[in-house]
């Protein structure tokens, strides 16, 4: 895993964007096409606001799959990650050759989990962008994560760290309000990604951080995972690499 440090979270999106832009362009100019993983969240938001402008890519050519999703919550409500995507995304770059969200208000989620599996095991996935969770998920794969199954996605329970997460970062109005169970791409699937990046702003994320890049490989920081990964990088900004203590 390969890290770097920005100094803002300007730096930090723009950064990641590149990278994010040099393997869609690159998967295009190989075979004809690129498929991608997003992610959301308040860490995604400067790395999407670039992304979206980013020069010289054919977005036609390009298949979006979505990395999580929460269950029973409609498109529309403003935590949605649908709405998210979007919104900053998919609105932004014109038509794409495909959206798969995780539709998370489908009446049955293990069907809605199958479905996406056979999507995405069909494929090669270019680039995915993620994040990392203030108690160390990837995606929506709580502590302690399932590093075994080699399910594309899976239903999972939200720990209470990551719901007050979410209720941290505004998207909901009480805890109460997040939903306690939710749709992700299971880590071995995110792992199945050709090229990985990883970005990280923020002071509340530094103790995950350092999990993530120092402590041991295990489940109970999922993230760290990616240090198995052979074209990870991960992105930080000066806060959220703060308690950092190896020279990198």
């Amino acid at each position: 895993m390969k890290t770097l440090i920005l100094d803002s979270k300007k730096q930090l999106g723009a950064r990641a964007a590149d990278l994010a832009a040099e393997a869609i362009r690159s998967a295009i100019r190989a075979k004809g096409e690129a498929n991608i993983i997003l992610a959301t969240g308040a860490s995604q938001f400067e790395m999407l606001a670039d992304l979206v402008r980013e020069p010289a890519i054919d977005w036609s050519k390009v298949t979006m799959f979505h990395l999580d999703e929460y269950i029973g919550l409609p498109a529309a409500h403003p935590a949605s990650f649908r709405k998210y995507l979007r919104e900053r995304f998919v609105e932004k770059v014109g038509p794409l050759r495909a959206v798969h969200f995780v539709e998370g208000d489908q009446p049955d989620p293990r069907e809605e989990c199958r479905r996406l599996g056979r999507l995405i095991s069909a494929v090669t996935i270019d680039v995915a962008c993620v994040g990392i969770g203030e108690n160390g998920h990837l995606a929506f794969n709580d502590p302690p994560a399932d590093f075994q199954t080699e399910e594309p996605y899976l239903v999972v329970t939200l720990d209470e760290a990551c719901r007050r997460q979410q209720l941290g970062e505004g998207w909901f109005k009480t805890l109460d309000d997040v939903p306690r169970q939710a749709i992700s791409m299971s880590v071995r699937q995110i792992l199945k990604s050709r090229r990985i990046v990883c970005t990280v702003p923020d002071r509340r994320k530094a103790e995950a951080v350092r999990n993530t890049a120092e402590g041991p490989v295990t489940n109970l920081c999922p993230a760290s995972i990616l240090r198995n990964h052979a074209d990870c990088t991960l992105l930080l900004d000066t806060e959220s690499s703060s308690l950092l203590t190896r020279p990198l």
